[in-house]
């Protein structure tokens, strides 16, 4: 989120540090990359459906000029997503969200199990029928963090790869940004600053408690598979008596399964029980995948907030905006983030959309 803020800043002239002890290594590292708004509507949060909606009508753009500027291939794939079920009981459950899906007019198609199978034949025969979501992408996260590195880079942005201390403040609001260690500078001076540290955003020193945004960390374990070929064409998203699992094929071979969604705090360890859980239900949907090597297991912070919508905007403490809480769509919600913090940083004083950090004053007085 911070790197594809700095690089569209940079492009419209603003003079940008980016601070980072390891940039790209925190969510945006686990994360599978899916920009999948359609996929994962949830009943309760159609706010969050049409700005991921929004978002993803930017990617396409914001890839070609990243891929432009820097010659990286990001693996922007756009053949939609498979949301498969794999008991009666899935099946009913599947049939009603796309029930509300089209009373939302989004673009998808129920199929059979006969149907998803000849989509996609590595499916178990067991699989009893799908949705289509056709408009649905994914891309790598990985290859994006590499590329806005490298962009940033070439229009000489520095990235100071250090820990923040904290945000030097006065009466008149935001100073700059403390840097840890004995290290120089100790300070680096801006007007300005965007707070984009994901899971940690709710925990920077020298901001009073009630401008800190409401963010958690919510845990996610994932695995990354490897195979000759590619396994899938498309992404493919289940639920396994109950149980969510997806997998998201890569060009080069590699299959990605996930994820995990656990409240424990800061705990990033990856457990015997997290990864048989996402190995246990993605076998009942395509059995051939145990045969696949295992290339990478990792587990990742999401930011999470009370009502699953990020927290974009300015700040109660002039100087200090917020871009943040983006929970499980970081990588779908980066162009339109980026593009709403540009204007914020160019002056635009606009604190109508849903989410702007201002819905949580009145829980926090």
């Amino acid at each position: 989120m911070g790197l594809s803020i700095a690089w569209q800043a940079a492009l419209d002239g603003v003079s940008v540090t980016v601070v980072d002890p390891s940039p790209g290594g925190g969510a945006s590292h686990a994360a599978a990359g899916m920009l999948a708004p359609v996929s994962e509507v949830a009943y309760t949060e159609e706010p969050l459906l049409r700005l991921g909606v929004d978002s993803l009508a930017r990617w396409p753009a914001f890839a070609a000029r990243l891929a432009e500027a820097t010659g990286h291939d990001l693996d922007l794939r756009a053949e939609g997503t498979l949301d498969v079920a794999f008991d009666a009981d899935d099946l009913a459950a599947l049939h009603e969200l796309s029930t509300f899906m089209a009373k939302l007019d989004l673009p998808v198609e129920r199929l059979t199990g006969r149907e998803c199978r000849r989509l996609e034949p590595m499916l178990a025969p067991s699989v009893r029928g799908g949705v289509l979501a056709s408009g649905d992408a994914w891309i790598d996260p990985r290859r994006v963090v590499r590329a806005l590195l490298a962009a940033l880079s070439g229009l000489g942005v520095p990235v100071v790869r250090r820990s923040v201390a904290g945000l030097d403040t006065g009466d008149d609001g935001v100073r700059g940004v403390r840097l840890a260690g004995d290290e120089s500078p100790a300070t680096i001076p801006a007007r300005q600053v965007v707070l984009a540290t994901g899971a940690w955003s709710g925990t920077l020193a020298g901001v009073p408690p009630e401008v800190l945004p409401p963010v958690r960390p919510v845990k996610g374990q994932i695995m990354r598979l490897r195979s000759p070929v590619p396994v899938l064409s498309r992404c493919v998203r289940g639920t396994v008596r109950g149980s969510a699992v997806y997998l998201v094929p890569r060009g080069d071979g590699e299959l990605v399964l996930g994820a995990t969604q656990e409240e424990l705090g800061f705990d990033t360890r990856v457990t015997a029980g997290g990864l048989w859980e996402l190995l246990r239900d993605a076998r009942e949907l395509m059995p051939g995948i145990t045969e696949l090597e295992v290339a990478d297991v990792v587990a990742g912070l999401r930011p999470g907030t009370p009502d699953n919508l990020p927290v974009i905007g300015r700040s109660a403490l002039p100087g200090l905006i917020l871009a943040t809480g983006h929970h499980r769509g970081g990588v779908l919600l980066a162009p339109l983030t980026a593009d709403l913090v540009v204007r914020l940083l160019a002056g635009d004083t606009t604190d109508d959309h849903p989410c702007s950090p201002s819905r949580f004053k009145d829980s926090r007085t």
